[in-house]
């Protein structure tokens, strides 16, 4: 089992985030629903589990605000830095840390004030030589025959489960956004369809350790109003939808990342979201997230239920933080899925008898006490996959959705 002889206390406001390993002695987790990390770290009960045991302070992600508080108070915070993970994660500015890597690795695109872009025409890669502005993207679509795609995507700075994220279907689309926010820096690229996929990658402080690729199940109804909204993650769809060089190419993507965040100091886990453009047939870097990806938990318990070969990306993401060598390989796994049940118009609450009939159909389940639009309302969890194909639920898939809308009957 694993243990670490410096005691670390995980704040956060969802237990689940804090559970890739089980808390003991030297592992404690404050959590408290409906309270924000720097206000459950001003909590007088949190200092005092806190300075008892003379422990280091682990949250979810880090901000400017959690590293003054650990400051005042004489606390050491093991996630990397704020400023950091700022300049790695923000849409605009990504492109420019990104170096070299952002003509490996994205697709082209336009980074400008939105009153300045433009909709229509397709965006040639040397229309990134004439942006002084830097910038990053997510989908594009230079598409086989020479013709641009008829959607374009706007994103912003920051977004959240692809909240930050805009589809223009038309120039008067556009023009009603440049109208609203004419001096917000955007980047807008052709909007692609096709399959998304995450990893979750550890930075040691000797090298890179990449972890499952999972299919990343995104804008599927009824669990999400939002078509970009990430609903849940399944690890037995990569490998039937990924041949084995977009494997190797992801692995390595995520290598050639994780070394520059190594460099520029970067300590424990992050993630990389990619997609698959199915009429290139190629793979293009969508988003890095600086912090630990919201799949971790789930991923390092299927890979405790396994008869261990390595350990977990938590395990490796704790023991990067504190300094110490990772010596272990990373626990391969092939099967498993998460599917989050978001607030939608149609869904406000799930109700207790429709857990337990989850639960009694044999899947875990997470609720949460949110109701704003497009929170997390249920997590629910299968050891095994419930996705047949890109956007297609399988069988374990569809008795979900039948039990969240009651056309199944209740499993004895």
């Amino acid at each position: 089992m694993f243990s670490t002889d410096k005691k670390v206390v995980y704040v956060t406001r969802d237990a689940e985030r804090a559970l890739g390993i089980a808390p003991g002695e030297n592992y404690l987790v404050v959590a408290r629903a409906g309270n924000g990390t720097p206000h459950l770290l001003e909590l007088e009960e949190t200092k005092r589990i806190i300075n008892d045991n003379d422990a280091a302070v682990l949250v979810f992600k880090n901000n400017q605000l959690i590293e003054d508080i650990c400051k005042t108070n004489g606390w050491r915070l093991l996630n990397p830095g704020a400023g950091l993970a700022e300049k790695i994660e923000n849409k605009i500015t990504q492109v420019e840390w990104l170096g070299d890597l952002a003509s490996k690795y994205l697709p082209t695109h336009r980074v400008a004030p939105t009153r300045d872009l433009v909709f229509g025409g397709r965006m040639l890669r040397s229309d990134l030589s004439k942006q002084s502005n830097g910038g990053r993207t997510t989908r594009s679509n230079l598409g086989k025959s020479g013709s641009a795609s008829a959607k374009k995507v706007i994103q912003w700075a920051h977004g959240h489960t692809g909240d930050g994220t805009v589809l223009i279907n038309s120039e008067n689309e556009l023009r009603a956004l440049q109208a609203k926010f004419p001096d917000r820096m955007a980047r807008m690229t052709d909007f692609v369809a096709g399959p998304s996929f995450t990893v979750n990658v550890v930075v040691s402080k000797d090298k890179i350790l990449v972890g499952n690729i999972s299919y990343q199940i995104t804008g599927l109804p009824p669990f999400t109003d939002n078509p970009f909204s990430t609903v849940g993650n399944d690890w037995s769809a990569a490998s039937t939808l990924l041949s084995e060089s977009e494997i190797e190419f992801i692995a390595q993507m995520a290598c050639d990342i994780g070394e520059k965040m190594r460099v520029d100091g970067w300590r424990g886990l992050f993630g990389i979201d990619v997609m698959k453009d199915e009429e290139l047939n190629k793979i293009f870097l969508i988003e890095i997230n600086a912090r630990q990806p919201a799949s971790t938990t789930y991923e390092s318990q299927l890979q405790k239920s396994l008869e261990p070969t390595g350990i977990s990306v938590f395990e490796a993401h704790l023991s990067a933080l504190l300094g110490k060598q990772v010596n272990q390989p990373l626990t391969q796994i092939n099967d498993g899925a998460q599917i989050i049940q978001r607030v939608t118009k149609n869904v406000r609450s799930v109700p207790d008898d429709m857990i337990g009939s989850l639960e009694l159909a044999g899947y875990k389940t997470i609720a949460y006490p949110n109701a704003g639009s497009n929170s997390d309302l249920i997590r629910i969890q299968s050891a095994k996959g419930i996705i047949e194909n890109h956007g297609k639920l399988n069988g374990r898939g569809k008795e979900i959705v039948g039990i969240l809308e009651r056309k199944t009957p209740d499993k004895k």
